[in-house]
């Protein structure tokens, strides 16, 4: 951020009382954690300040601090609306494009506050006063810290907003191995644990608590995978007969797209995951090295995200989806085997 956003952002904070700030559909480690953490350290400089996810998160995050102030739009829509209607700026973090909320999507564009807009993710849509972008930044977690930096807060973090800060840039880093992971992101963390993050409980309540349902769907995500060493690719597909059957609960697939990827040989790894209830088939697309799935998904499966990780989705069935992105790969086949 240049000191001319600074200004901006601590003026618009001196004028205003209420703020709202808002979470993608779907929303991860690093949604959660941000928010709340950025939510902690506007609620000591006493403004009003209320969290909105456009619909629920999985079990396993749902032991950070405060998640139970969290309000659910699928749930509580007339309460969002209200918190929209009254807000005098809303920040929106952790996605690049309003339509990331989902049908949520409509009371933010109804609303008269200004947004503020925090995010790692590339090519940002322009819609706020302040944009803080940075697509090299590990996650918004990250990045929250640097705007508690810029706002000159630090002295006002806590064992709280270090948890949650933890949480997100531990999640999104794949636990500090992805390449976005820098010498600052571990000075960051390294004064999270200093103010009191737990880590290695963080580390047990977000990766030690699989069950038995969760590990058996594991195994049919395996028994599933398939390989192509020609295009250095490997695909994962999860019917929804196959969700049904283990007791899928929201969650549950997180992570197995990188069970393709760490196999050797394998630079390009995507998971095909089916949902009747809203007729697409959830994709989770990672990579190795130079290879852009943010690229691929933006092009082919009207998604995006990052370099090495991105979604997107197929209205297709579930077959016919697999059968495209079959037909797509003799495309890349020199910059797969390139990369």
């Amino acid at each position: 951020m240049n000191s001319e956003e600074i200004f901006i952002l601590k003026k618009a904070l001196t004028n205003t009382s209420n703020i709202v700030i808002v979470g993608h559909k779907n929303p991860d480690g690093d949604a959660i954690g941000s928010c709340l953490g950025l939510a902690n350290f506007l609620k000591q400089l006493e403004h009003q300040v209320t969290v909105v996810m456009p619909n629920d998160f999985p079990e396993f995050l749902k032991w950070i601090p405060e998640t139970e102030t969290i309000i659910n739009y699928e749930q509580h829509r007339e309460k969002v609306k209200k918190c929209l209607s009254e807000a005098n700026l809303v920040f929106t973090l952790d996605f690049n494009a309003l339509n990331r909320t989902g049908d949520l999507v409509t009371e933010l564009m109804a609303t008269k506050a200004d947004f503020i807009l925090i995010d790692h993710h590339q090519e940002p849509d322009d819609y706020a006063l302040v944009t803080y972008s940075d697509v090299g930044m590990s996650s918004t977690s990250e990045m929250v810290y640097h705007f508690i930096e810029f706002m000159g807060g630090l002295n006002l973090l806590n064992k709280k907003i270090a948890t949650q800060l933890y949480v997100g840039i531990m999640t999104d880093t794949g636990s500090f191995r992805f390449s976005a992971t820098t010498a600052t992101t571990h000075r960051v963390i390294a004064h999270l644990i200093e103010v009191g993050a737990p880590n290695s409980i963080i580390h047990q309540n977000i990766y030690d608590t699989n069950n038995p349902d969760r590990l058996k769907l594991l195994g049919v995500a395996l028994n599933n995978m398939v390989m192509l060493p020609e295009y250095k690719t490997a695909y994962i597909t999860m019917s929804q007969e196959e969700l049904n059957n283990n007791n899928f609960k929201k969650g549950d697939t997180e992570g197995f797209v990188n069970y393709a990827l760490s196999m050797k040989g394998v630079i390009f790894a995507i998971i095909f995951i089916e949902n009747k209830k809203e007729k697409i088939i959830k994709i989770s697309l990672r990579s190795k090295g130079s290879f852009s799935v943010n690229d691929f998904s933006r092009k082919y499966f009207n998604g995006g995200g990052h370099t090495n990780a991105a979604g997107g989705k197929s209205l297709k069935k579930l077959s016919k989806t697999v059968e495209e992105f079959i037909s797509i790969l003799p495309r890349y086949k020199k910059e797969l085997n390139e990369a």
